[in-house]
């Protein structure tokens, strides 16, 4: 009685990727950083969701260009988030200020 040894499936071959799995678009760096200003931009200080608004802009646009990269979602949250809590943070100083030019 011989005996044949067990056979071994190959290996599945894994598709290339990044530790990350996709989920930081690290090659998008605008997006990225649209994101990052646009989840911080409830400090009350405007230029950072502003700044977000044009990161989050400049981040689609590299998308557009380069399929490749990610970052689609990240610079859309950066434009919802940074551009509506930029605006409201401006039209909050500009009201503080006026109320305070009044009193005077």
């Amino acid at each position: 009685m011989s005996r044949t040894p067990p056979t071994i499936p190959p290996p599945i071959p894994q598709p290339e990727g990044d530790a990350t799995g996709g989920l930081i678009p690290y090659k998008n760096a605008a997006a990225l950083m649209a994101y990052y200003l646009g989840v911080f931009s409830v400090i009350p200080f405007f230029p950072i969701g502003l700044a977000a608004l044009a990161l989050g802009i400049i981040g689609l646009r590299d998308r557009r260009r380069n399929p490749v990269i990610k970052g689609a979602v990240h610079a859309w949250i950066g434009i919802i988030v940074g551009g509506a809590l930029g605006l409201l943070w401006l039209a909050g100083t500009v009201l503080a200020v006026g109320a305070l030019l009044a009193t005077k």
